[in-house]
């Protein structure tokens, strides 16, 4: 009896997988947006959890998006036990105007469909989306309470970027998006005084996104005592 006992109570502590879902959302343009949804196992609308926009990188297959989320994003943040939505970029890059309106509409709706903790909204992305989350992090920051950038740059005034905690993440040996600026510019903010933190990889390709799962997990973690402080 008392092993029986054991090995349910092992089961029982054993965390519920998360639900998967594929959508569609309809844009304030009238255009019709994929994405993916991940919803936890223990979801209960009583207790409210963190939102996590996901913004995945090049790429144009459908649901493209959903497929990067399961396979880099949330194991990175599962920890968080997070709302995750991560829509395919409508149109070429998720910093043109109908890309940010489209996702940030899609935002204001998982908030009011789901209990979510609004002071804790965090936006993440890689490459194309490392460059979509300095730029919806800087111009919605009254939204996004942290901001976790991979391999990404940006063209936005230093003075507008890291008014949120963010957490920069990039490779020494990354050669598709240089590595200079994303040190350059993460010191910078730190010398002004940001809630920056600065991750360099060494070794690691561009194309090897799985080699930044623990470094997600340490952003991950940095972003939860930011937000255990507020």
């Amino acid at each position: 009896m008392p092993t029986l006992l054991l090995a349910l109570a092992a089961l029982l502590a054993q965390p519920i997988s998360p639900r998967f879902e594929q959508r569609v959302f309809t844009t304030p343009a009238g255009s019709a947006m994929r994405y993916g949804l991940s919803v936890p196992g223990d979801y209960n609308a009583s207790q409210p959890r963190p939102l996590v926009l996901a913004l995945h990188p090049g790429g144009r297959s459908p649901y493209y998006g959903d497929g990067f989320m399961r396979r880099i994003f949330l194991p990175g943040l599962r920890d968080l036990a997070p709302i995750m939505i991560a829509p395919d970029v409508p149109g070429r890059a998720w910093t043109e105007p109908p890309a940010e309106e489209a996702v940030m509409a899609l935002v204001s709706a998982t908030i009011d469909e789901f209990a979510i903790d609004t002071r804790r909204v965090l936006v993440v992305g890689f490459s194309l989306g490392g460059a979509g989350t300095w730029h919806l992090s800087a111009r919605h920051s009254a939204r996004f309470t942290a901001a976790i950038v991979m391999a990404g740059r940006t063209d936005q005034p230093l003075e507008a970027l890291a008014k949120i905690p963010t957490y920069v993440i990039h490779s020494r040996s990354d050669e598709v998006v240089p590595f200079g600026q994303a040190e350059a510019r993460s010191r910078a903010l730190e010398q002004l005084g940001r809630p920056v933190a600065f991750d360099a990889l060494s070794d690691v390709s561009h194309y090897a996104m799985g080699s930044y799962i623990g470094a997600l997990e340490r952003g991950r973690r940095w972003v939860n005592e930011r937000w255990g402080q507020r």
